[in-house]
């Protein structure tokens, strides 16, 4: 599905394209997933710098019944440009032992739930794809697309690095949401923070704001009890992709 194909279809229908801007996340939260799906098309930010504390070549694995509980999965990389690399340019250290290592994670924190066997052979195209490419960008961009693709999204993905946008942040996001025809924008909360909102009202874009449920330690376990933590492995595991779809379709 193209971009120009969606978005005529999105003229005809009288909606708006709305576009995600996200850096790629290595199998993401559930609260990253989440935002991305209710977009029509996920740009990967992939041309800024890498932040090793962040969620781009990691993620946290909770246990099957213990929500509360977690694991790093974390996978080594090597920088070639040190602290200024970009994410584009990161690469896989150790790319075949790291997709054994995952596998053996995943079967060790999954392997008793009731969607495993459905759900491991998508997984298992994520790890192949570590035979294939060493960059970082590839593998996370796939672990969280293959996700995406379970739930049923028909979305389509772009790189930043493949389009043409100006060096200020929020003229940047502005930037990529009209290269990609889109004319919401969907941020999460966090960037009220930062974001300037004149490149958008310039442009003539809309901004969602989008956040998740916020979800209590006293209740019981949902899809959203680890939606800012563990990686959305979890619910899936846990609810199964039809669950997890209609939390979200019931959020949007």
């Amino acid at each position: 599905m193209t971009v120009a194909w969606l978005h005529n279809i999105k003229i005809l229908m009288n909606k708006t394209t709305v576009c995600a801007i996200h850096q790629p996340n290595f199998f993401p939260r559930i609260s990253t997933l989440a935002k991305l799906y209710a977009a029509d098309v996920w740009v990967v930010l992939d041309d800024v710098q890498y932040n090793n504390r962040d969620y781009q070549n990691r993620c946290r694995l909770a246990p099957l019944r213990v929500s509360n509980e977690w694991q790093w999965l974390s996978l080594p990389v090597h920088r070639p440009s040190g602290r200024q690399t970009l994410i584009v340019d990161v690469r896989l250290l150790e790319p075949h032992r790291s997709k054994y290592r995952t596998l053996h994670l995943l079967k060790h924190h999954y392997r008793h739930s009731g969607y495993w066997s459905s759900l491991q052979p998508a997984l298992q195209t994520v790890l192949g794809g570590m035979d294939c490419s060493d960059r970082l960008a590839d593998v996370a961009e796939a672990s969280t697309l293959v996700l995406l693709r379970l739930l049923g999204w028909q979305g389509d993905v772009q790189r930043s690095s493949a389009l043409v946008s100006s060096g200020d942040r929020s003229a940047r996001l502005a930037d990529l949401t009209v290269a990609v025809g889109a004319e919401t924008y969907l941020c999460g909360t966090g960037g009220r923070r930062y974001l300037d909102l004149d490149p958008f009202n310039a442009r003539n874009i809309h901004i969602d704001w989008y956040a998740p449920p916020v979800v209590t330690t006293d209740t019981l376990p949902t899809v959203w009890s680890q939606a800012r933590w563990s990686s959305a492995l979890w619910a899936l595991m846990r609810f199964g992709p039809g669950a997890v779809r209609s939390a979200f379709e019931r959020l949007s």
